[in-house]
This record gives structure tokens, C-alpha cells and sequence, in this order.
């Protein structure tokens, strides 16, 4: 009985431990999954606790879950712990807001550099010009008096004549009286003769004869009148015909020079402010090659074309041999004079947004900076800074686009917006030593 006894109480006993043990064992396997998953959720981390995900390309994006961002790249975690990224320190004694590249991608990149220069730019502009006819020397021939063209000695427009050559021969009667008159009056003696002699030849001069028209004409019923060229030159309109009727004020014909002509030159608007009255120009023109044709800009016209948003300048040329016809087309090159020395970058410098231009300062070491620019004129492959460069700086000229995506990456560019005109700078990373891909 006391044998029976012990093999219950043992039994007992027995159960005992196992249910101890079921419990404890059941216990201890429910924490140690939910440690292990705490870690393994940040491996990397060391036990770090995770805000979010996201893509390094496009880190503005956050992600509750890790995998592949809409770009189909790897997504990295954000820690709760974990520094601002302008807060990480880079090398001692660089800046925090400067974009490190390793040395070896720098050259791998072919990076080069130019610096910051002052200088003088090149002022000489090159503009397109048109030949037109100098309208000073236009003159125009017209009828005094009612009158017919019996004879024109000039058919056709743009015939060349010299100056007193015969150009139409006009019968007027008015003229013929008034001729008449003064024919008779030729050889009188008295005073009071004499008087309306001189006044019958202020007759014919108001009714537009000249001297030459008096002596040449032929006296009698129905004389004619020759008209003469005033002047040397082109008839550039001819307004009648031979046996037209013409009225008291009609044009007959008009007679411009070309001893000299304008060239009118299209200055663009930011050219246009630094041409000057008396800015000296050389002019050239295809149709003869190896001749150049000096002057100096007479004025700028007060007008702006609204289709080329460009303004004209007139220059005008001598031309004594007639060599420059009206309508060719010229070349003309204006020499203002020089401005001061100013900081100038090369235009490969440049990187244009639309909205600001920026540049990419290298500082040594691999370290490189975006810097906003306001840029002013541009000659002979440089560009001048306004503000934001003194001079003495360098300035990437080859692989800046690499850089300036690092750059936006990083947010840089955000805050160089943000600050508009202020020098601003990408946060501090530091890139593999592999090649980067066009930033552009």
C-alpha cells in the first residue's frame, strides 16, 4: 500500500514538471520571435526602429514597407535615430553644405575646371543690315501748272541721268503766256519797262521755270517747257506717261542720289544699349567680296520691330563709284567702346534652369558647391556674371550636369531655390568611386 502510495505522489509529481515545463517552454518561445523579428527588421541598423522607406533617387517619397520604389530601385530605411542628413559630418574642417565626390570618380568623370576670370569682353557685334537709298538726296519733279507731257526723254524707272539732263518737255499755256510776256518786255529802255520786265520774270519763276527753262525754251503759241535733272542719280518713280494731262502740284517723276546711302543695321535689344551716335561700323556685302565699306552710326531709330523685337541704327555711307545698290543685303560690324573689366565665366560654364542660371564651384579635394548666378552680356565664348562670382573662383566646365544631379539628389537645389540669389550648396555625401550616370 505505501508502495502504491509513492507511485501516485511520483506520478504526481511527474505531471507536474511536464506542465511546468509546457508552460515555461511556450512562454519563452512567444518573446524570443518577436526579439528576433525587431531585429531582423533592421539588420543593418542594429535594432534601430524604422520611420520609413525610401528611394535615394527620389528621397522626397516615403514607403511603409521595404521592396522596390515605382522607379524599380531598392529602397534603404530612415531610423529614427539617425542625423539629418545635413547634420553628417564629412571630412574635418569641410563644410557641411559642399558635395564630396570621391577623387577617383573625379577623374573618372573627366572633370575640368576653369577659373573665375576679369576682363574686357570682346565688344565688337556682327548684326545683319539692308542697303536703302539715302532719302536726303530724293527730289521730286512736279507739274507747276496745268500742263501736257509732249516728250519723255525717261521711259522707265530707274533709269541712271545726269544732272541736267533732259528729262520730259511740258506744253502749258499758261507758260506761254506768261513767256510771251516776257519776250516782249526784252528790250525795252524805260524805268517803268524795265520794272514789269522783272516782274514778268518773277512770274516764270513762280510758275517753277528756271533759268536754264527761260533760255532753252521756244517762245510762241503753244512753246514747250524742257524739264532737267537737278541732279545726278537714279529715277527711282516715274509718274506719268507721254501725252498724260497733268494738274498744278501733280509728281511727274523723282530723282534720288547715290553719292551716299544708308545701311540700316538690326541691333538686338541688349546690343542696342550699348551703340552709341558716332559708334564707328565696317560694313561688307557679298556682292563685293574683299571691299569693306568704313562709316559711324548717324542715329538709332526711336522705333522697335514687333515681329524681331529688334532696333534699327542708320549708317550712313559714301558710295562715289555707285558700288552699293539699294536692297543688298550687308554685314555690319559695330565697335562700341570698350567697357571695364568685369568677372567673366566660359558659356560652357553655364547651367540654365529656366528660371535662375547656377554654376558648380570646385573647392579642392573633390569638394564642389551649386552657386546662383545673374549673367550679363556674352562674347567670344564667355559669358559676364553680374552677381554671385567676384573673380579668382573656379568654375566646372565639363561633367558640372554629373555634379549638379548629386547635388539634387542631396536637396541642395530646393534650399538654392528657396534662397534665390544667395550662393547655396548640396548636402555632404560621399559618392563610390564608380562612374555616375548622365545627371541630366
Amino acid at each position: 500500500m505505501k508502495r502504491v502510495l509513492m507511485m501516485l505522489v511520483a506520478v504526481l509529481l511527474a505531471a507536474a514538471l511536464l506542465l511546468i515545463g509546457y508552460f515555461g517552454g511556450r512562454d519563452h518561445s512567444s518573446s524570443t520571435p518577436s526579439q528576433a523579428n525587431t531585429t531582423a527588421s533592421s539588420p543593418e541598423g542594429g535594432g534601430k526602429k524604422i520611420l520609413y522607406w525610401y528611394d535615394t533617387m527620389v528621397p522626397q517619397q516615403h514607403f511603409d514597407k521595404p521592396g522596390l520604389s515605382p522607379m524599380g530601385m531598392q529602397m534603404v530605411p530612415k531610423y529614427a535615430d539617425e542625423k539629418p542628413a545635413d547634420e553628417k559630418p564629412t571630412d574635418e574642417g569641410v563644410a557641411k553644405d559642399v558635395v564630396r565626390i570621391d577623387p577617383a570618380t573625379v577623374q573618372n568623370l573627366g572633370v575640368r575646371t576653369a577659373p573665375v576670370e576679369r576682363r574686357v569682353l570682346a565688344s565688337a557685334i556682327r548684326v545683319p543690315g539692308t542697303v536703302t537709298w539715302d532719302l536726303r538726296q530724293a527730289i521730286t519733279i512736279s507739274a507747276r501748272t496745268d500742263a501736257v507731257v509732249s516728250k519723255l526723254d525717261v521711259r522707265a524707272p530707274y533709269a541712271v541721268v545726269k544732272a541736267g539732263e533732259p528729262l520730259a518737255e511740258l506744253l502749258a499755256p499758261q507758260w506761254s503766256s506768261a513767256l510771251a510776256e516776257y519776250d516782249a518786255l526784252q528790250h525795252v529802255q524805260s524805268a517803268d519797262a524795265k520794272g514789269l520786265r522783272a516782274a514778268s520774270r518773277e512770274r516764270l519763276q513762280v510758275l517753277g521755270l528756271t533759268p536754264a527753262d527761260i533760255r532753252s525754251s521756244r517762245h510762241g503759241a503753244g512753246a514747250a517747257i524742257t524739264l532737267h535733272a537737278p541732279q545726278a542719280g537714279v529715277v527711282t518713280t516715274l509718274d506719268v506717261r507721254e501725252g498724260q494731262r497733268v494738274t498744278a502740284g501733280q509728281t511727274l517723276m523723282t530723282v534720288n542720289g547715290l553719292s551716299t546711302v544708308w545701311i540700316e543695321a538690326a541691333l538686338p535689344q541688349a546690343a542696342a544699349g550699348t551703340v552709341r551716335r558716332g559708334t564707328p561700323v565696317v560694313v561688307t556685302v557679298d556682292a563685293l567680296p574683299g571691299r569693306s565699306f568704313p562709316g559711324n552710326v548717324e542715329t538709332l531709330l526711336p522705333d522697335v520691330d514687333a515681329m524681331t523685337r529688334t532696333q534699327r541704327a542708320r549708317i550712313v555711307l559714301d558710295n562715289p563709284d555707285g558700288g552699293l545698290s539699294p536692297g543688298m543685303f550687308a554685314t555690319v560690324q559695330l565697335n562700341p567702346t570698350p567697357d571695364a573689366a568685369v568677372p567673366v565665366v566660359p558659356d560652357d560654364a553655364l547651367i540654365a534652369t529656366g528660371i535662375h542660371t547656377r554654376v558648380i564651384l570646385a573647392e579642392g579635394d573633390g569638394h564642389f558647391r551649386a552657386v546662383s548666378v545673374r549673367i550679363g552680356r556674352a562674347a567670344g565664348g564667355y559669358t559676364e556674371i553680374l552677381d554671385g562670382l567676384t573673380g579668382g573662383e573656379k568654375v566646372v566646365v565639363s561633367g558640372q550636369f554629373l555634379i549638379d544631379s548629386e547635388a539634387s539628389l542631396s536637396g541642395a537645389l530646393e534650399r538654392l531655390n528657396s534662397t534665390s540669389a544667395k550662393p547655396v550648396s548640396a548636402t555632404s555625401v560621399s559618392m563610390p568611386g564608380m562612374p555616375m550616370g548622365d545627371g541630366r
